[in-house]
């Protein structure tokens, strides 16, 4: 690349990311090969370090296992480290242990996904075709200042940093809208049901006074008509009392 640049020509941006991305996962084979054989506490720790809740969002980083890795390797690759975190194997610290296990356990059903495996996968592509970007738009700055090719991401270990935090980035990401769109379907979802509540409640009262009215109908009648007869009888006993002829007074003699 020096030598590339000192003459004036630019690398092949192809070429170069797949010579560092290849160097890549070479450096993380050899990273997954050393932690491979990480006692039971240090798996534990690395599973439940700070940040886990993210960390762990990415199951090929859980299992230590490249994403190009077969069914069979991955089915071993989760016995092996399952075995290691199981909590009947840390009897000191079950608690932990418990929870170090479900998160291998996750991973492993997910990746058992076709699906979801696929999912993952394009995410971590996703996260390295990003960083090739950026690295890309750096040498077109470069070039049009008249400064050599050479970007920091050349170095293999910044290159492979770059990709694991941007990978990290998007996981959370797509977490955040996963639990936004589940935070907004709970809340319709509990709207429609009091809705259902208050309209079968609403329902409910309107047959209930249906029913009582129903029921005190007859008494309701009963009551005008008794009503209606006190009302005529009061009215033709003050009609025959205004048709008695007035009384004579008798004149007084002297």
């Amino acid at each position: 690349n020096n030598r590339m640049a000192a003459a004036g020509g630019e690398p092949s941006a192809q070429s170069c990311s797949d010579e560092l991305f290849q160097s890549f996962y070479t450096e993380v084979k050899q990273i997954e090969k050393r932690d491979s054989v990480l006692t039971s506490k240090q798996q534990i720790d690395r599973l439940l370090r700070p940040g886990s809740s993210y960390f762990n969002l990415n199951p090929f980083e859980v299992l230590q296992i490249d994403p190009d890795a077969t069914d069979e390797e991955l089915k071993k690759r989760f016995r092996a480290l399952s075995i290691l975190v199981h909590p009947d194997k840390n009897q000191d610290d079950p608690d932990r242990a418990q929870q170090a296990f479900e998160a291998v356990d996750k991973a492993y059903k997910l990746l058992l996904d076709g699906e979801q495996k696929k999912r993952a996968v394009d995410v971590i592509n996703a996260g390295k075709e990003y960083v090739e970007h950026m690295m890309k738009e750096k040498r077109k700055q470069l070039k049009k200042d008249g400064k050599p090719l050479i970007v920091e991401e050349d170095d293999p270990e910044v290159f492979k940093q770059a990709v694991y935090k941007q990978t990290m980035k998007l996981f959370a990401e797509l977490e955040i809208k996963r639990k936004e769109r589940e935070a907004k379907e709970m809340h319709e979802r509990k709207r429609a049901r009091e809705e259902e509540i208050e309209t079968a409640e609403r329902a409910k009262r309107e047959r209930e006074w249906q029913k009582n009215f129903e029921e005190t109908r007859d008494g309701r009648v009963d009551s005008w008509r008794n009503f209606q007869a006190k009302g005529k009888t009061k009215k033709e006993k003050k009609n025959r009392s205004f048709l008695k002829p007035p009384k004579v007074k008798m004149e007084q003699r002297e």
